[in-house]
């Protein structure tokens, strides 16, 4: 039996300290539909990363700001959207932190970690202002054994 796809969305203030939330809520996530350990790891690690830079780059840490998550659970992968509500930016022009000149430039890591971990990843202005991040992780179904009926909790 498949399931329709399932929401959770968070919002928290533009605070550091919230990260550990979304990151739990993030390896709940992870486990409850079945990504292995080193999957959900890579997983937890874009979206903190992403988190942390609309924390701090995008509302610029001020408390009457917030960050929001969506988790999108589907079928096949797993959908993650974080939207500040800061200027925006280009990731075009993000210094290349794999260029010799850049090795001891933290700028643009945490995207370079989030297009390494994640299957995809867009950047968008959001229509009503801020950026919002948009990343997917694909999944494969579980195998199951001959006579085994169990499913995770999206129907695979």
């Amino acid at each position: 039996m498949m399931l329709a796809e399932n929401v959770v969305e968070l919002s928290i203030a533009s605070q550091l300290e919230f990260i550990d939330l979304v990151t739990t809520l993030t390896d709940n996530i992870t486990g409850m539909i079945g990504f292995d350990e080193e999957a959900a790891y890579w997983i937890n690690m874009a979206v903190r990363e992403s988190v942390a830079n609309a924390v701090e780059h995008g509302n610029k840490y001020d408390t009457q700001k917030t960050v929001d998550i969506r988790f999108t659970i589907g079928t096949d992968a797993l959908r993650v959207a974080i939207r500040d509500y800061g200027e925006g930016f280009d990731p075009a022009t993000l210094p290349d932190p794999l260029d010799p000149n850049n090795i001891l430039n933290p700028a643009g890591r945490g995207i370079l970690y989030m297009r390494t971990f994640m299957d995809s990843v867009e950047y968008e202005r959001h229509p009503e202002g801020g950026m919002q991040v948009t990343m997917s992780k694909r999944r494969a179904p579980k195998p199951l054994d001959e006579g085994d009926h169990k499913h995770d909790a999206v129907g695979n």
